[in-house]
């Protein structure tokens, strides 16, 4: 699932190099929802079958406390908007600027960046 979620991070990453936003947006928001469910299902043994990051994030929180409550905090309207993407861009049409993209590449890859610093901690205290 890791390396699915990675796939969708670099179709995101091409699609805006190539201008196609609304393409870019959908897969940013796919390579976050699905790295939150492979580390779930690492962490936790289980995902819940949502499309909500949030959720998925305060799902996560039961291993990562306040760690994912600041980073959900912090980033709560960006995540809104990345998780507006994937409806947005499967069932409507939504204008997205390179602006937008980018944001929604670089939460992505911050979201990511927390489930690994999240599974890396957990390693190192169970192997304490």
């Amino acid at each position: 699932m890791k390396k699915r979620a990675a796939s969708f991070l670099e179709l995101a990453r091409y699609s805006l190099q190539r201008g196609l936003y609304d393409v870019a947006a959908f897969n940013a928001e796919r390579a976050a929802q699905l790295y939150l469910k492979a580390t779930l299902l690492e962490l936790v043994g289980d995902f819940p079958r949502t499309h909500s990051i949030i959720f998925l994030l305060n799902e996560l929180k039961r291993v990562g406390g306040k760690k994912v409550e600041d980073f959900v905090r912090e980033n709560k309207k960006g995540l809104h908007v990345l998780e507006d993407a994937y409806l947005t861009s499967r069932y409507f049409y939504k204008l997205f600027d390179r602006e937008d993209v980018e944001d929604l590449i670089s939460l992505a890859e911050k979201v990511m960046d927390l489930c690994e610093r999240l599974r890396r901690g957990l390693g190192e205290s169970q192997g304490s």
